[in-house]
């Protein structure tokens, strides 16, 4: 309740909080739009591997070029100026930065930064939710050891559920369910880059001209995003994933406390107290109105007479029965909100969100017959998309997850629809990324 009063305090002291950045693409810029509006904050520098980008994209967002003149990281300190380069080794390491935002959206590299940070003491808040989503407990454990906190990015969906969650426990309100929303039919687990603009009702020149990520957007769509998203939640919260995947079940707000109630009482979770994702779409493709696509929701339950009543007396909207009821955002801010963790981090030494065990995971799954000698794209890609499953499921099956199935080629032949396994592919085992994650199915306590 009070971040902004400690930011205007440390603004007064002139004792800012420094804040290096990795990656300055969509994401990134988003946040940069809102530093100069933020008091007690100050960028020490930019890492990005086009610096010259990084700089088009400061001045798309409106900052003042003389704020970017610093030509070395000291030199922003001293003068309260930014640095923009290619070296995040150097930004990481340099004593005046107090927080890291990784946000190259890239799960390989974004282990090896906030491996990093950890090393030189750093907080680290994590845009990269992919890599939380394939070895975020084992991070969490990597910052508790080294001191520092590891935080979940606010404004990304899985922080604000993250928030929603820990505002109904704190009420004293059991969690029957959380998630975020999404446009989902079955057949989009199918889609690739040449096919998600129809589905999204763009054209490719739209697109083209918007310069609209094909690939980026594609893993949305095909629903590896919404698993990556509801994986990271589940190890945070430690709410439970279904057996088999998403369900996806169609909803407006309205409706979502009725469809998020155990089978037994007409919705649909196998059992109280696990995520899923609204679809926004009915099952023969109408829009639903007023849909909770770009939001976020929480389900509690009114365990006592006393508080159903309470919902009643106030026009809280239920279910039928008056004992479930739904607090939604149905908007996310996305890059606009990062702000809220870089000071809850810095501030209070608190995360937006972190894993506290390892509940849930998402593992590669074939989108079409795959042979021996092809090579995995990842994420969005042609080759696969990303399926939540439980990580017992997954450690038992030795599920490949999709942070790592990227330019890896495949061994033996794959049916479309199944997951891959560590012995369908040839796996590069040098990799940080690699072998964390190995670690961790060696050592995690399963949820």
């Amino acid at each position: 309740m009070n971040l902004h009063a400690k930011l205007l305090h440390r603004a007064a002291e002139n004792r800012p909080i420094r804040i290096g950045l990795i990656g300055a693409g969509k994401f990134g810029s988003m946040y940069l739009a809102q530093i100069p509006r933020t008091p007690g904050v100050q960028l020490v520098g930019i890492a990005d591997l086009s610096p010259d980008g990084a700089r088009a994209n400061l001045a798309r967002v409106g900052w003042n070029p003389e704020r970017l003149m610093a030509s070395s990281l000291d030199e922003a300190v001293k003068k309260g100026t930014t640095h923009v380069g290619d070296d995040w080794q150097s930004l990481v390491r340099h004593p005046a930065v107090d927080v890291v935002v990784e946000c190259t959206g890239s799960p390989l590299h974004a282990v090896d930064h906030i491996l990093e940070a950890f090393a030189n003491r750093k907080h680290v808040v994590n845009v990269t939710v992919e890599a939380d989503a394939f070895c975020g407990p084992l991070l969490a454990t990597r910052a508790q050891t080294a001191g520092v906190v590891y935080s979940l990015a606010f404004g990304d969906q899985p922080a604000l559920i993250c928030d929603l969650v820990d505002w109904a426990r704190t009420c004293g309100f059991p969690v029957v369910a959380a998630g975020r929303g999404h446009k989902w039919l079955p057949h989009f687990s199918e889609s690739t880059p040449e096919t998600v603009w129809g589905y999204y009702g763009l054209t490719p020149e739209q697109a083209e001209r918007g310069g609209l990520n094909p690939k980026m957007f594609n893993s949305f769509l095909d629903g590896s995003k919404p698993s990556i998203e509801s994986t990271a939640v589940s190890n945070a919260t430690g709410l439970g994933v279904p057996s088999n995947g998403l369900l996806y079940p169609p909803a407006s707000v309205e409706d979502i406390p009725y469809v998020t109630r155990p089978i037994s009482e007409g919705g649909v979770l196998e059992r109280k107290g696990m995520v899923e994702v609204i679809s926004s779409l009915e099952t023969d493709g109408r829009k639903i109105p007023y849909d909770i696509r770009m939001g976020v929701w929480v389900t509690v339950e009114a365990e006592t007479d006393y508080i159903k009543n309470c919902f009643e007396e106030y026009n809280a909207h239920t279910d039928p029965s008056g004992r479930y009821f739904t607090l939604y955002k149905r908007w996310h801010l996305i890059g606009l909100e990062v702000g809220v963790s870089v000071a809850s981090v810095a501030l209070r030494n608190e995360p937006t969100g972190v894993a506290t065990g390892w509940n849930a995971d998402v593992v590669a799954t074939a989108k079409r017959d795959l042979k021996p000698g092809d090579m995995l794209d990842g994420e969005g890609g042609y080759t696969v998309w990303g399926k939540l499953l439980p990580a017992a499921t997954s450690k038992r099956m030795g599920g490949v997850p999709l942070g790592l199935a990227h330019g890896v080629k495949v061994l033996r032949p794959v049916a479309k629809g199944q997951s891959l396994t560590w012995d369908d592919v040839a796996m590069d085992t040098h990799t940080h990324a690699y072998k964390i994650r190995r670690e961790m199915e060696a050592t995690s306590v399963l949820g």
